[in-house]
């Protein structure tokens, strides 16, 4: 089971061809070995990042993308993970951009302690708070 990021299925739904194009080949190759899913957060951020809450409900279910809940270890991990990325912000002399919100360490949590990987473009952030986390980038 592979879990998909809001970035990605934004991409896919929205109109820009070439990043459509790239999350559909990723969500497709993912797809033929297995289910995919998105935690609520994903929805939610997809929702609003493109509006229309049934348009993308619908999209996302003839896509094949089924919905995967929040598991208490991953909310518990998801907070961990903020306050290490908190302390190490507070630590550094030049503060890094863009501010992380919880709704990334959620999103983190559920796929590396519930799926087997997470399709997204935000690979260096996955990657660097989510150690072992199998990390599946779509590419034009």
């Amino acid at each position: 089971m592979i879990a998909v990021d809001s970035n990605v299925l934004i991409d896919f739904i929205g109109n820009d061809p070439i990043a459509a194009d790239a999350a559909d080949r990723a969500l497709r190759r993912a797809l033929g070995s297995g289910p995919v899913v998105a935690c609520g957060v994903v929805l939610a951020e997809v929702v609003t990042g493109l509006g229309n809450g049934s348009a993308v409900m619908d999209a996302v279910e003839e896509l094949g993308v089924e919905f995967s809940a929040l598991e208490l270890r991953s909310a518990v991990r998801a907070g961990e993970m903020q306050r290490r990325y908190l302390e190490r912000r507070r630590a550094a002399t030049q503060r890094p951009e863009p501010l992380r919100v919880m709704a990334d360490f959620l999103v983190g949590a559920h796929a590396l302690l519930q799926c087997h990987g997470l399709i997204t473009r935000d690979a260096g952030f996955f990657r660097d708070y989510f150690k072992g986390l199998k990390v599946i980038v779509p590419r034009a």
